[in-house]
């Protein structure tokens, strides 16, 4: 898996397509605790859940459909008024995308099992062939290492150079529009 702080970068590089009345304090922390909500599943190491099984690590919690389940439930517990119009639309769109971002920056990761992007359908685990992001350990007491520190490295290359280079380019063709 990437890091947590890897996961929240993309749910802020994402944020910031959306228009400023769509963005508050709420949206950035929902968005960013979507963008973390699918490692909620290593509680199942817990409970002798394998990993490789339908609810193990990057099991269901990893898919799109879950992403798409999370969006709407974001969406109608925090946004329900808007729920039936285009800014609803815009909030599902967004809580699905920080959501299903963890799973693909998953399947760019070095090591793991996989990725069950299509479960409950097929839970077959899958890794893009480019796979530049170095796995981040699981636990803090781990993370704060050698192995943690090459991580961060990874992940400033190819997460935070990458989500600046976009946050930056969306605001310079925002300006161009503007005019």
């Amino acid at each position: 898996m990437a890091s947590l702080f890897g996961h929240a970068f993309i749910a802020i590089s994402i944020g910031t397509s959306y228009a400023k009345k769509l963005r508050s304090l709420k949206f950035w922390l929902l968005g960013i605790f979507c963008a973390i909500l699918p490692d909620a599943d290593v509680i199942g190491f817990s409970f002798e859940i394998a990993y490789q099984d339908f609810w193990g690590h990057r099991g269901f919690t990893h898919s799109f459909l879950f992403a798409f389940i999370v969006g709407i439930f974001m969406t109608l517990l925090f946004y329900s008024k808007a729920l039936w119009s285009l800014k609803g639309l815009s909030y599902i769109l967004f809580f699905f995308l920080c959501t299903a971002s963890h799973s693909i920056l998953d399947a760019m990761t070095t090591g793991g099992l996989g990725v069950a992007f299509f479960a409950p359908f097929d839970n077959t685990r899958h890794f893009f062939s480019w796979r530049p992001i170095q796995v981040s350990p699981i636990g803090v007491k781990n993370f704060f290492s050698e192995w943690g520190l090459k991580v961060i490295i990874s992940e400033l290359i190819w997460i935070v150079i990458p989500c600046l280079a976009y946050i930056v380019s969306s605001k310079f063709i925002k300006n161009i529009l503007k005019k």
